[in-house]
C-alpha cells in the first residue's frame, strides 16, 4: 500500500494499527517499521514501560518478531529521549492506549512538523469500552487499520477482547489494564463475548 501517490504531496500524517488483542496489530506495526528502515528513513520507536511481557528494551508481537524500542513511562519522557538530539522522520508507538493523553497533541504536533507516526494500540478495554488515546486517535488519522483476530470460542472474525480470570470471563470490578497475552486474555467475537457484570 502506497500513501504518498502524489509526488507533490507533503510528509506528515498519522497511521493508527487497532482492533483487539491477537489481530497482528504488533506485527503489522514492525512490517511498518522495516519498510521505512529499507527506505533508509530513520526511525524512532517506543512503548510504554509498563509492558514488560517479552522485552524490556524491544517491541516483541506474540509471535516473537521483535524491533528495538525506547521504553518510557509517559509522554514527557519521550519528549525527552527526542529532544537528546535525535532527529527522526518516522515516529512509531506501540500500544498507545497505555500511555497519557497528551501523547495525542504530541503526535499531532509532529504529523504538521512534515514526521510520519505510527502508532498501535487497543480499540477496546475488556470491558468493551473504548481505550484512550485510540479513540481520538481514530479520527485525526490520516491511515486506519482496523484489524481483527480468530475467535478462540467459535472461529468467526473477533473484534473484542475477553479477560480471563480463574478459567471464566472477568467481572467487572477487575483492573482495567493488567499487561499479558494468552494465559489471561483471549479473542472474541461479538457473539461469544461475555460482557463483564
Amino acid at each position: 500500500m502506497s500513501y504518498r501517490i502524489n509526488p507533490k504531496s507533503k510528509t506528515g500524517w498519522i497511521e493508527l494499527i487497532t482492533g483487539c488483542m491477537f489481530a497482528g496489530k504488533t506485527e503489522e506495526f514492525i512490517r511498518r517499521i522495516k519498510r521505512y528502515e529499507y527506505a533508509r528513513q530513520k526511525v524512532l520507536v517506543f512503548k510504554p514501560e509498563m509492558d514488560k511481557r517479552y522485552a524490556e528494551k524491544s517491541v516483541v508481537s506474540h509471535s516473537g518478531i521483535k524491533v528495538p524500542a525506547y521504553s518510557v513511562s509517559n509522554s514527557e519522557q519521550l519528549l525527552e529521549v527526542i529532544n537528546k538530539d535525535h532527529d527522526f522522520d518516522v515516529l512509531a508507538i506501540d500500544e498507545v492506549q497505555f500511555f497519557d493523553t497528551n501523547i495525542i497533541s504530541i503526535l499531532d504536533d509532529f504529523a504538521n512538523q512534515g514526521k510520519i507516526i505510527i502508532v498501535s494500540g487497543l480499540d477496546k478495554d475488556y470491558r468493551n469500552d473504548p481505550f484512550q488515546n485510540v479513540d481520538k486517535l481514530l479520527y485525526i488519522a490520516e491511515y486506519v487499520d482496523k484489524l481483527y483476530a480468530i475467535c478462540f470460542e467459535c472461529g468467526g472474525n473477533a473484534s473484542r477482547t475477553q479477560r480471563i480470570v480463574n478459567g471464566v470471563a472477568a467481572k467487572l470490578d477487575e483492573p482495567l489494564v493488567q499487561i499479558s497475552g494468552y494465559d489471561k486474555y483471549e479473542a472474541r467475537c461479538r457473539h461469544c463475548y461475555i460482557a463483564p457484570n
